[in-house]
């Protein structure tokens, strides 16, 4: 009897070591199933791209150093890839979702497990489709990586969160936008602007037809609002506003900002951002949300705006009259440009760990590379229309590159992208980087092209250290700020101008570089930067290919359909789960 006392002592200790162990170590699961569903966001019914139903996505919220597992179900007519915008995917580029590190996930039912870490990261993000031009009909949701209870922010705890998702939008389908692409055509001006997946609230009888369903955003008053907002549209910068409120910003893209008050941010497509919003207005009535176009000719682009509602618990009528005004000038580049310049870090502030976001002196480190990525107007190369970085339009390697590099495919990719633009006409090319791992690169973004661009890192964050007007030349580096240059992993490019930005090259992997523009990235404005630490023999610095890696191109035979079972997904391995399970069984019969 003893003995067996003993036994099932023993026994329980173990189990708790493993529920110790898992406690220490957390998971957040998640089953996200795309498919399509009917929706009549601007009155017009099409197909959109749901996730577990609905449109947008679902909020998808961890806390910092989780380790993530998401089971993601392709119920679509095609090919799926889903990438996760900010998040670094620290050692694992097989995580990334993007056609050069993965294979697409197979049409038909198939499913694939993403499993990563959000290591040493907070903020506000999101995930959506990369491939096939899906993110233009939806498939898109937040990810917020919250602190760790031990780590303080920066502001006074908010009484509530809120996500707005806003994007220019075509009642196209996202098919026949690629296919107008592809048939040498622009997309031409978008359809509207979706706040949440929905259209325009009336504010004005003709321009905004009957029985469109608008978003309403409910608070009560005197309190105070974490507002994260991102824009996944296909193209168009927007500008954000809520009538008579400002907004403090204090983080983007998983940094926090030295804290300033606006009346109207500029979002980006691609760009997250996260404000204070205080309730302090009377209730006399509902308030406005606005995210209206940038940089066209208004008197066109009239339709182009998303209009919400603000409601506070107590108000006493609804919102009325004209939209709160726009910053002066839709064509005031500079106006934007000081903008976007005064976004600082907050250097003194915690971020993921309890030490000062800026006590990493990114301005006393000598860069090693340098490359100027040139865009121009898409240009017809062998009769098709493409996009390109310094003359090179890239086209995606039949077997992803890592993978190609693990089995020894030959002439997948090349290791030639230029550092700079050549003199020599534009070609289809899978050209990358080749990048030195502990590097400490600058790239300078010249945008000759006739739009505003926003440009993406995958797996980094990046310093923008500067932005002006007419060709980049060396003297500019004269005006960079060395010191509290904004970290994120999206920037804009204003057409005529020039961005440049300092990375250190500490994450192992294969990481997209691209335009986030969506006919610009489908046409081709994209590159990757391959960077291996030469002296780990030991898979120190880089995670292997994961077990139920896909596979494809000339790795294809190798393929064989994946199910992952909740064991696999709760605990990430299933020879932990059965030994957990031996363990609790024991425990279990013996105590009966």
């Amino acid at each position: 009897m003893a003995s067996s006392s003993l036994l099932v002592h023993r026994l329980c200790c173990i189990a708790l070591f493993f529920t110790l162990c898992f406690a220490a170590d957390p998971f957040a699961n998640f089953e996200l199933e795309y498919s399509y569903i009917t929706a009549s966001p601007l009155g017009v019914p099409q197909q959109v791209v749901a996730v577990n139903g609905k449109f947008p996505g679902p909020i998808l919220n961890v806390t910092t150093n989780y380790n993530v597992v998401v089971d993601v179900k392709n119920k679509l007519d095609e090919e799926l890839l889903v990438t996760w915008s900010g998040i670094q995917m620290r050692r694992t580029s097989w995580q990334d979702g993007v056609l050069g590190t993965n294979c697409p996930i197979p049409k038909g039912g198939w499913n694939f497990t993403y499993q990563f870490q959000v290591k040493d990261q907070i903020g506000s993000f999101f995930y959506a489709p990369s491939v096939n031009m899906q993110r233009a009909a939806g498939g898109f949701g937040s990810f917020i990586v919250t602190n760790r209870n031990i780590i303080p922010i920066p502001f006074s705890p908010p009484d509530g969160d809120i996500v707005i998702i806003i994007g220019d939008w075509y009642t196209r389908s996202h098919k026949t936008l690629r296919k107008d692409l592809d048939d040498g055509k622009r997309l031409g001006m978008p359809d509207g602007v979706l706040i949440n997946g929905k259209g325009p609230y009336r504010y004005n009888t003709t321009l905004v037809p009957d029985g469109i369903d608008h978003e309403t955003i409910n608070v009560d008053p005197g309190k105070t609002y974490r507002v994260r907002v991102h824009n996944v549209g296909v193209s168009t910068c927007l500008n954000f506003r809520i009538q008579n409120h400002n907004l403090l910003l204090v983080e983007t893209e998983g940094y926090y900002t030295s804290q300033q008050n606006y009346t109207s941010v500029d979002i980006h497509v691609g760009q997250s951002y996260t404000f204070l919003v205080t309730m302090d207005q009377n209730a006399s009535s509902d308030y406005y949300i606005v995210a209206s176009s940038r940089f066209v000719n208004q008197t066109i682009w009239q339709k182009v705006t998303g209009v919400g509602i603000l409601h506070y618990s107590n108000s006493k009528g609804k919102a009325a009259g004209p939209l709160p005004d726009p910053p002066n000038d839709v064509y005031d580049t500079s106006y934007a440009l000081n903008q976007a310049m005064s976004i600082r870090q907050n250097v003194s502030a915690s971020g993921a760990r309890p030490n000062p976001q800026g006590s990493f002196h990114y301005g006393q480190i000598n860069v090693t590379d340098f490359y100027l990525l040139k865009s121009v107007p898409p240009v017809s190369i062998d009769g098709k229309l493409r996009a390109t970085f310094n003359g090179i339009s890239f086209k995606n390697p039949v077997t992803p590159i890592r993978l190609a590099d693990l089995y020894y495919v030959k002439g997948d990719y090349k290791l030639d992208f230029p550092t700079k633009p050549m003199n020599r006409p534009p070609k289809v090319d899978t050209s990358i980087i080749n990048a030195t791992y502990k590097g400490f690169i600058e790239i300078v973004l010249q945008n000759n092209d006739t739009v505003v661009q926003s440009f993406h890192m995958d797996g980094y964050s990046f310093f923008v250290v500067g932005m002006g007007f007419g060709e980049w030349t060396e003297n500019n580096r004269g005006s960079y700020n060395r010191w509290d240059a904004i970290s994120r992993s999206t920037t804009q490019v204003f057409p005529g101008g020039w961005t440049a930005v300092l990375v250190s090259l500490d994450n192992v992997g294969v990481w997209n570089l691209r335009a986030e523009n969506l006919d610009r990235w489908y046409l081709g404005q994209e590159t990757y930067m391959r960077i291996i630490n030469p002296e780990d023999h030991s898979n120190k610095t880089e995670m292997p290919v994961p077990d139920n890696a896909l596979y494809c191109g000339a790795l294809a035979s190798m393929q064989k359909q994946q199910k992952v079972s909740s064991a696999t997904t709760l605990f990430g391995s299933s020879e932990l789960y059965f030994t957990l399970l031996l363990v609790l069984s024991a425990v279990i019969s013996l105590v009966s």
